[in-house]
């Protein structure tokens, strides 16, 4: 069987996903369509609302949120830091209120929640006979930004599965959603790079996700916010080996509009350099910047500096 025929079969539903262990999960999921039918601001106010009883109650992730937010923004006074600790735990679960619109509301809707920026310089590269990878960063639109992608672009893109299969099952079919018709595709980390860089050098475009930490054996440390980061040496290979160009993707909820603003950001030059460590370098300062345009929405919750450098402490302690 090939890697793409068993990726395929991955995410079909299966019978063993209405075992009773799993009803408790269906009850859930039953619930939470339900409130796809409530209006945006309704939804927005149950997310924050939520957010702030999880900013209260959950002190490891509020300080590991506290940390990071701490060591990238040095400049801001312990007050500022909380109060952007608390529009972080708010901008996370409103967005996740946010997935019973992109699951199970209708694609007209779905797509009137999304306006994208900055797009036509995809067309512009592949007329001039370059691939296209898009970096996307884990902020709480990722998931707005894929189905803005994939709604308009054949795409192909990398997937961590969960351990529940059913929720695994519903997240990887949201995923696909809009996709799947134009022959988008996601892989597992189990599947490798080659499919990816096959897909790619075919035309389709990479949605890549690199900021998270993998652990010393498999990075190399360059600064993230001037803070040495263990950071994945790989979009630069990938660069290479699908003669691409990379642009940088943000995606940021506009209260006021109540819609998700995905931005293609310039692309990122002399990548590839043929230097891992220069690649990185590059690519963590186009995520900076692009952090930067909504700071709060960033998924801090994250334990990005997780691995130091030989001799330096954790600093989640």
């Amino acid at each position: 069987m090939s890697t793409e025929q068993s990726n395929q079969d991955k995410y079909r539903f299966r019978i063993l996903f209405l075992h009773p262990r799993y009803w408790l999960t269906w009850l859930g999921l039953g619930f939470f369509m339900m409130l796809s039918f409530l209006p945006v601001p309704i939804l927005d106010w149950l997310g924050s609302q939520l957010g702030n009883i999880a900013a209260r109650s959950n002190k490891k992730r509020f300080n590991i949120v506290s940390t990071n937010l701490s060591l990238c923004f040095p400049e801001k006074s312990s007050g500022e830091i909380e109060e952007m600790v608390k529009q972080n735990f708010q901008a996370q679960f409103r967005s996740l209120m946010h997935y019973c619109i992109l699951w199970w509301r209708p694609a007209v809707s779905v797509r009137k929640r999304i306006h994208k920026s900055g797009f036509e310089k995809i067309e512009q590269y592949e007329q001039q006979g370059k691939r296209v990878i898009i970096l996307l960063l884990h902020n709480v639109g990722l998931e707005f930004a894929i189905a803005g992608i994939s709604m308009d672009y054949t795409s192909v893109g990398p997937y961590k599965p969960i351990r529940n299969p059913v929720l695994n099952w519903v997240i990887a079919k949201g995923r696909l959603r809009f996709g799947s018709a134009n022959g988008g595709e996601i892989f597992t980390r189990d599947d490798g790079l080659r499919p990816l860089i096959r897909k790619t050098r075919a035309g389709k475009i990479l949605v890549y996700l690199a900021d998270e930490d993998l652990g010393a054996d498999r990075s190399v440390f360059v600064p993230f916010f001037g803070i040495p980061k263990a950071t994945v040496p790989v979009l630069g290979r990938l660069a290479k080996s699908c003669n691409a160009i990379v642009l940088p993707c943000v995606c940021c909820y506009q209260t006021k509009s109540r819609r998700y603003e995905v931005t293609l950001l310039p692309e990122l030059k002399n990548v590839p350099s043929g230097d891992d460590e220069r690649d990185s370098l590059s690519m963590n300062k186009a995520i900076e910047q692009a952090i930067i345009k909504c700071p709060v929405e960033y998924l801090w919750s994250l334990r990005y500096f997780q691995t130091r450098p030989p001799g330096e402490s954790s600093v989640y302690e």
